[in-house]
């Protein structure tokens, strides 16, 4: 019978590991969720006219601009105004490139090619 206890005693000591690890994965994967689902602090869209010249550019200086000034905590959605008009008519888009930026308040616009960053940072409201 001492076999049989120290065999018992073995598997509750390998349980208790194997609950701990499953513990750990189920507390790592639901902080991986929280990030994921986390709103980001700044959330743009950008209203492009194809791919032009001029909106390839002001595509390219955004996502230079927010990688450099917001790290990761940005959303992004690229509108081809061609592709749908009804999302410019809906948004009021008079001219492209145009960035309306969302989040966080207040709804802030940008007309251009977005190479001028003192001017975001001024319009985001962002001190560097």
């Amino acid at each position: 019978m001492v076999n049989g206890s120290k065999n018992s005693g073995s598997n509750d000591n390998g349980d208790a590991k194997l609950k701990q690890r499953l513990r750990d994965a189920t507390e790592k994967f639901q902080a991986a969720i929280k990030r994921e689902s986390a709103p980001a602090a700044y959330s743009f869209r950008l209203y492009v006219t194809g791919s032009t010249p001029r909106s390839l550019k002001a595509v390219y200086n955004l996502k230079r601009f927010c990688e450099e000034h917001l790290a990761e905590d940005y959303d992004l959605e690229v509108i081809d105004i061609y592709k749908d008009p009804d999302a410019a008519r809906a948004a009021q888009i008079i001219a492209a490139p145009t960035l309306i930026k969302s989040l966080p308040a207040p709804l802030r616009r940008f007309v251009g090619d977005l190479s001028n960053t003192q001017n975001l940072l001024r319009g985001l409201d962002i001190q560097k």
